[in-house]
């Protein structure tokens, strides 16, 4: 057994997993989950620079991890940052920030290496279950990428494309610096143009079809599904592994499209972080749900965080 940290670092949120992976008896026990909403990914699409103020709140984050980290005693940690950091022209003060830091230098991972840990972190534990065939569609909606794999036990298929619910929201739904309070018609179906030209890029690629389970990871996802369990506050247990119907993904779709950030703020299982791009999510799940015609989602909150952690141990850091 192996005491992992893993790091993901994405364009809305940085998670940390502290886990015990035990590779030769397939388990990962978590010791310490938590996310942040850092929001790296600020203003990217418009001017292809990391902020300031987004790489600072990154610090501060990276900062409270590592105190976390040796406080668990951790023996390897591995840092993977995702779309924001890919983009950005001067990402390498944030790869300079994060080595001092946290000692270790994240690695900026291409997208089809994103998809590879997302799958791992999701299926792993999937194996075996008569109830979801295979292949499985693992679909990660990010802040400012989605990424698609297709695959049995292993990978078949994989590709990133540039939809995710902060680049949409701030490529689609601002107005006068603000996000569209709701937002209107128009937003809306130039929103949904590009995420329809994004999957079909996805499908060039990728057989999203043939795929019998549907697993849908990350934030805007894993808030669809506590929205539709009506639950009191977000709950990861009730969330992980439950099943959204596409009937239901629509009319959450629809209610969020429609709300005001008021309306958003108030639903209790909401992070505040997420209140003015869940709209954007959600809108992303309900087309790939409609594109491949899966009747349901299932939701991991298993993703590409255990992913990492799960390749740290095996590959011995």
């Amino acid at each position: 057994m192996t005491r992992v940290a893993a790091v993901d670092c994405g364009t809305n949120s940085i998670r940390l997993l502290v886990a015990d992976v035990d590779p030769a008896a397939g388990t990962l026990v978590d010791l310490d989950r938590r996310m942040t909403v850092v929001r790296l990914g600020q203003g990217v699409d418009r001017t292809g620079r990391l902020a300031p103020e987004a790489l600072e709140r990154t610090f501060a984050a990276c900062r409270d991890y590592a105190a976390v980290i040796k406080e668990h005693g951790a023996e390897r940690v591995r840092f993977v940052a995702t779309s924001a950091s890919r983009d950005a022209e001067n990402r390498d003060a944030f790869v300079s920030g994060v080595l001092d830091i946290l000692g270790v230098e994240p690695e900026v991972v291409s997208g089809d290496q994103e998809a590879g840990f997302s799958f791992t972190g999701a299926t792993r534990e999937l194996t075996g279950r008569p109830d979801l065939g295979r292949p499985y569609l693992v679909v990660d909606i990010g802040g400012g990428s989605t990424e698609f794999v297709v695959g049995e036990e292993q990978v078949r298929a994989a590709r990133s494309v540039d939809v995710g619910c902060v680049r949409m929201t701030e490529r689609h739904l601002v107005r006068d610096g603000a996000v569209g309070d709701p937002p209107s018609a128009g937003q809306i179906a130039a929103m949904r143009a590009d995420i329809e030209a994004a999957l079909d890029l996805a499908e060039e690629t990728v057989p999203l079809r043939e795929a019998r389970t549907l697993v849908g990871l990350a934030g805007s996802v894993t808030t669809v599904s506590a929205i539709a369990q009506d639950l009191p506050g977000y709950d990861s247990a009730r969330i992980h592994h439950s099943r959204v119907g596409r009937d239901r993904v629509r009319e959450i779709t629809e209610w969020l499209l429609r709300s005001t950030h008021a309306e958003r703020a108030a639903v209790p299982s909401m992070h505040p972080g997420r209140v003015d791009v869940i709209a954007a999510g959600a809108l992303v799940l309900l087309s790939i749900m409609e594109r491949t015609g899966a009747e349901e989602v299932v939701v991991s909150e298993h993703d590409i965080l255990d992913g990492i952690a799960w390749h740290a141990a095996l590959a011995g850091g």
